[in-house]
Order: structure tokens, then C-alpha cells, then sequence
């Protein structure tokens, strides 16, 4: 069996066989279908990862995508053509698979224009040295952007850790972003910081294209927290981090082992270690036990925080930030459920309840601050105004250039449900309360790290709108009823205890300013 690029000539070849591709990816699809005649040919697919299985309407015709140990019952006309940006990797599981003499199958690999830029680009620089480059990207795969994600998390948390202790003078801190002026006169005071368009990769304009794969290919250390599909052919000599954005209590769901395509990603804990290295298919030696640098934040929370987000004044803040059950659009995998009711939120599902909660605050002189996850949609939660009861979006935060990290030190208590925001705001040794109305059907869905799940739950249980009300009562009258289970889990999620977290992302990879 023998990989080959698919071309004009391929498809002449191949004009009386049965088309497979091997991937479920619409923007390959149409990238091929816009490039060559071929979908009139094309039988079926086949993808490794279940929840692309089944019937797909592309362009009108139905495509059955089948789990790839389909491909031992192919027919002889068979053709393969791999439409997957890892398309090595893609072809090896194919290797493996085939059980029977395959060398009459041809395989052939369809490069999109990014992957012709990309390893066009990778030819050029292969003997220039690598510079000075720190290259930092931030959240999702640009067909999933979300407002704001694109200069957050983890990699903005070290990036600003490394301007503030002047790594600057000595490396170029380049971030790739969807619009670098929104950033850039933020940081004009420091010439050796640059943003580029994450389009440069397939950029009509020759100098933008020219700018992005230059950096790309010539950078040193790649960070990145999320999406890192963009450095897939990096070089030998280029370190690639995946800072991810949490360790937390759902499990990871849709990915693919990972042991080649980061050298390194960190997490807080010696447990998570071996969570992320089975989840990921990781060696032990690339998870780094560092702490997450955007932890670094709640030791110093912004003190302005109440101006920039027009929050009144109170004795004390909670925080709500339920985790998301209804994505935005193009993000549709993500759902595991869709909360009912007339506020679209769980536990306090009626108007009513939600008015009740709001003079229950009132009297105690406390805030609820309802954060909404920025995959969902506003329009999806309650829109009445009340006045101890608010609720942010990822658009105010992004309007009073705030991470979340940032506010939750000022919060005297969290409630969530499966987030690692949970986790994370273990670090200040303060109530948590965890709304379960729905761990089963979440459990079977979704799944969690610990088949016991509640045995690691560092907080109250809230299974309704009783639970939420006592939760809130004890908060009013400074009660710490899990104090004891909290600060047992406490050490077992998390190594450290400080803010020096990305001191030691940096130490760990022997980063010196």
C-alpha cells in the first residue's frame, strides 16, 4: 500500500472506482469537491471518532461515515483518499488496520491550501535557524470562534507573566490572533511584541502569508491553549506546549492521542498528570506539573472589577458559572443537554424561584454573579433585570477586558457543576457548591475522570432549588459546612499553592529572560 497525492491525474485513474475518503470533515470535503469532479464517485467514509459516524447530507448527497475497522470489508474497486490534516497519522491507522494483502488499494492524501502553504513553507526555512521566537494562540480551531477566546486563558496568563518580568528584551513575544488590531495598541510600548492574523495561513496577500509562515516556522516555543492542529509539521527543534484551560471533573471527550503532536502540555497536580497522560495518550515525561499560569490570577484579582463590570456594592459575592449545555452554532458537538424551564437555568428553573433567590440576596446584602460559559448563547437564559442577581457574558467581559480568573478572588463563594473553574478556585480554600440535578444523564453523556464522582466533588451538593437556598443561607451567616472534604481534595488537585505558576511553566522548559 503506497500514499499518494491525489492530483488530475489521480482522478482520471480512478473515474470507474468506489471513492472512500477517510475523515469526516466538511471543509476538506469542499475544498476537494471545489478542486476536482469527484463527488459523484464518492461511496462512503470512514473517521475514528464516533460522534462524526453516521448519515451526513454534504452537498446534497447522503454519505454513510463508518468507523474505520469498516475499512476491512472494502470492495475491490476501493479507493481511499485521506482528507485529514494529519494525514500521516491517518494513513499509519490504516496500515495497521487492513488484516489482508492491501497493495491493490490506492491511498492517496488530499492537501488542502493550508497544508500546501504550510509544508511549502516548512521546505524553505528547513536549514535556517530557529530565533527568538515565543509564538503564543489561544483557544479554539478558527471554524469555532468565539469572541475574546482568541487572546485568553492560560497563554495570555503567561504572556503578560513574561512582558511584566521582561522577557521581552530578549525574545519576540508573538501572538496569532483573528484581528491584531484590537490588540495592538495595547501593547505598542513594547516593540518586541507583534499579533498576526491566524488567517495567514491561507492569506491571498503574499506579505501577510510570508509574515505568519515565516513565524510560525522560525519560532523557537509554540504555546498554545486549545486548538494546535496550525503547528502539525512543526520541526524537530520546536517545542510545542499545550497549556490547555483546565484541569477538571468531566472527562475529555473527542481527541485523538496527542503524543506527537505537542512535546509538552502542564497541569496542576501529580493526579491530573496521569488523568491527561491516559486521556491524551501522553508519555508520563511530556506532562509537566507546573500549575496553570492563569491560576496566578486569583492571588491578585483586579481591584477596579466592580466599576469595569458595573457590579454594586455588597457585604458578599457568589459566583455562579454553570457549565454550558447549549452551544453556540458550529459547535453543536459540545451539547450533552439543554436545560429546560423559563430561565434556561439548572436548579432555579421558574421565574418565581429566581425572584425568591433575589430577596433572599437582598436581605443578606449578598450579590449573585451568574457567569454564562462563552459558548452559550444569552439569548438562551432569563433576560429579566433584578437587583441582586447579574448576569456576564463573555462580550462583558470582553468590552472590560477581564478574565474570569481575575474576578474570582473577589468572590466569597462558587457554585458550578462539572466545570474546572471548581478546581482552580480550590487554590483559595473558600465554599463551593456543586447543582447536580443532572450528574446522571451529564455522567452517561459526558462522563467523569472518577467513576465515584461525588467522592471528589470539593463542596455541597445541590439537587434543587432547597439545596441552593440553605447553600446561600450558610454563605449569609459565614457557615463552611464541607470546609474539611474541600481541603482534603484541595491537595490532591493541585501541587502548589501560590501564584508562581508560570514561573515554573518557564523553569520547566528552561526558558530564561
Amino acid at each position: 500500500m503506497k500514499r499518494i497525492p491525489f492530483s488530475k491525474e489521480a482522478l482520471d485513474s480512478i473515474k470507474n472506482c468506489c471513492v472512500y475518503l477517510i475523515s469526516y470533515s466538511v471543509s476538506y470535503w469542499n475544498e476537494l469537491c471545489d478542486e476536482y469532479d469527484i463527488l459523484p464517485l464518492v461511496s462512503g467514509a470512514f473517521d475514528s471518532t464516533a460522534r462524526r459516524q453516521g448519515l451526513h447530507n454534504f452537498r446534497g448527497k447522503d454519505i454513510l461515515v463508518r468507523g474505520l475497522d469498516g475499512l476491512k470489508f472494502l470492495p475491490n474497486s476501493a479507493v481511499l483518499i485521506i482528507t485529514d490534516d494529519y494525514f500521516g497519522e491517518a494513513y499509519e491507522e490504516i496500515e495497521k488496520l487492513f488484516c489482508f494483502s492491501s497493495a491493490r488499494i490506492p491511498v492517496y492524501y488530499f492537501q488542502n491550501k493550508e497544508t500546501r502553504y504550510d509544508l511549502a513553507y516548512r521546505e524553505k526555512y528547513k536549514e535556517v535557524p530557529l530565533r527568538d521566537i515565543l509564538l503564543f494562540r489561544s483557544g479554539p480551531h478558527a471554524s469555532g470562534y468565539v469572541p475574546g477566546l482568541d487572546f485568553a486563558d492560560n497563554a495570555r496568563a503567561l504572556f503578560e507573566y513574561m512582558l511584566r518580568e521582561g522577557f521581552d528584551k530578549r525574545y519576540e513575544l508573538v501572538w496569532l490572533v483573528r484581528t491584531p488590531e484590537k490588540y495592538e495598541e495595547n501593547y505598542k510600548k513594547h516593540p518586541n511584541v507583534r499579533f498576526l492574523p491566524y488567517h495567514g495561513s491561507v492569506a491571498e496577500d503574499e506579505e501577510i502569508r510570508d509574515s505568519y509562515y515565516e513565524t510560525l516556522c522560525l519560532a523557537k516555543y509554540i504555546f498554545f491553549t486549545d486548538a494546535y492542529g496550525f503547528a502539525r509539521n512543526a520541526r524537530s527543534d520546536q517545542v510545542r506546549v499545550q497549556l490547555w484551560h483546565g484541569c477538571g471533573i468531566k472527562r475529555r471527550v473527542y481527541f485523538s492521542p496527542c503524543e506527537r503532536r505537542y512535546e509538552y502540555t502542564t497541569v496542576i497536580s501529580e493526579m491530573y498528570k496521569e488523568l491527561h497522560a491516559r486521556d491524551y495518550g501522553l508519555r508520563p515525561e511530556q506532562v509537566l506539573v507546573t500549575g496553570y499560569p492563569k491560576n496566578d490570577w486569583l492571588f491578585h484579582p483586579l481591584d477596579d472589577w466592580r466599576s469595569r463590570l458595573h457590579v454594586p456594592c455588597a457585604r458578599k459575592y457568589i459566583f455562579w458559572l454553570p457549565t454550558f449545555r447549549t452551544a453556540s452554532d458550529g459547535l453543536e458537538n459540545l451539547n450533552v443537554d439543554v436545560v429546560s424551564g423559563e430561565t434556561g437555568l439548572p436548579i432555579v428553573h421558574s421565574l418565581e424561584m429566581l425572584q425568591e433567590l433575589n430577596e433572599l440576596l437582598g436581605q443578606t446584602d449578598m450579590i449573585l454573579l451568574i457567569k454564562l460559559h462563552p459558548f452559550q448563547k444569552r439569548e438562551s437564559v432569563c433576560q429579566c433585570i433584578l437587583s441582586n442577581i447579574l448576569f456576564l457574558e463573555n462580550g462583558d467581559l470582553i468590552q472590560a477586558e477581564v478574565q474570569i480568573n481575575q474576578l474570582l478572588g473577589h468572590a466569597d463563594a462558587l457554585i458550578s457543576d462539572y466545570s474546572s473553574v471548581a478546581v482552580d478556585y480550590t487554590l483559595l480554600d473558600r465554599p463551593i457548591a456543586f447543582t447536580l440535578d443532572d450528574y446522571e444523564i451529564y455522567g452517561k453523556a459526558r462522563g467523569f475522570n472518577w467513576p465515584n464522582v461525588r467522592d471528589y466533588l470539593p463542596g455541597e451538593e445541590i439537587f434543587n432549588i432547597h439545596d441552593f437556598w440553605e447553600f446561600v443561607g450558610r454563605i449569609a451567616d459565614d457557615e463552611d459546612k464541607e470546609r474539611e472534604k474541600r481541603q482534603s481534595l484541595r491537595h490532591e488537585f493541585h501541587s502548589y499553592f501560590d501564584d508562581r505558576n508560570s514561573a515554573r511553566v518557564l523553569e520547566a522548559l528552561g526558558i530564561e529572560d
